[in-house]
C-alpha cells in the first residue's frame, strides 16, 4: 500500500513538473503570464509592459500590454484572455515553440489537430481554452493561447 502511495506521489509530481526553460504551457500559460490574471498579477510576474494599447472593438473595450515579442491582452480589462509570443526561446514542456515543425507539435503536444496553415488545441467555441500554433512553410511562427470569444 506504501508502495502505491508513492508511485502515486511520484506521478503527480511528474505531471505537475516541468523541465527548466518551459515556459509555455498549452491551455494556460506562456511566459508566466497566465489566462484568468489581474493586470496587477501580470506586472507583478513579467514587470511593467514596454508598451500600453488601449481600445474598442466589437467586443468592447480592451487593453493589450506589449513586451519584446509578447503580447498580452485583457479583453474587458479585467482579466488575461489571451497570451501571444513570437520568442524562440519560449517552449513547451516536450520542447515545442517557434521554430518547431509541424511533425515536431504532432509529435509532441497532447490533443493537437494540425491543417497546413496551423495546429491547434482545443476547440473553438465559446468559452473554451485554445492553444494555436501558427504556420508557415511547416514551421511555428508564434504560440497563443487564449479564451474563444464568440
Amino acid at each position: 500500500m506504501k508502495r502505491a502511495a508513492a508511485l502515486a506521489a511520484t506521478l503527480a509530481a511528474a505531471v505537475v513538473s516541468s523541465p527548466a526553460g518551459a515556459t509555455i504551457h498549452p491551455q494556460s500559460s506562456i511566459a508566466g503570464g497566465q489566462l484568468g490574471m489581474t493586470q496587477a498579477e501580470v506586472t507583478g510576474v513579467l514587470d511593467a509592459p514596454d508598451s500600453t494599447e488601449t481600445g474598442n472593438n466589437e467586443f468592447g473595450h480592451f487593453t493589450v500590454f506589449r513586451y519584446f515579442r509578447l503580447k498580452v491582452t485583457f479583453q474587458g480589462d479585467t482579466n488575461v484572455t489571451a497570451v501571444k509570443t513570437s520568442r524562440r526561446h519560449e517552449r513547451t514542456p516536450r520542447g515545442v515553440g517557434v521554430g518547431s515543425t509541424r511533425a515536431q507539435v504532432l509529435a509532441n503536444v497532447l490533443k493537437v489537430t494540425c491543417s497546413k496553415n496551423e495546429c491547434h488545441r482545443g476547440k473553438f467555441l465559446p468559452g473554451r481554452r485554445v492553444t494555436v500554433f501558427p504556420l508557415f512553410h511547416g514551421r511555428v511562427t508564434s504560440v497563443l493561447i487564449g479564451f474563444v470569444i464568440d
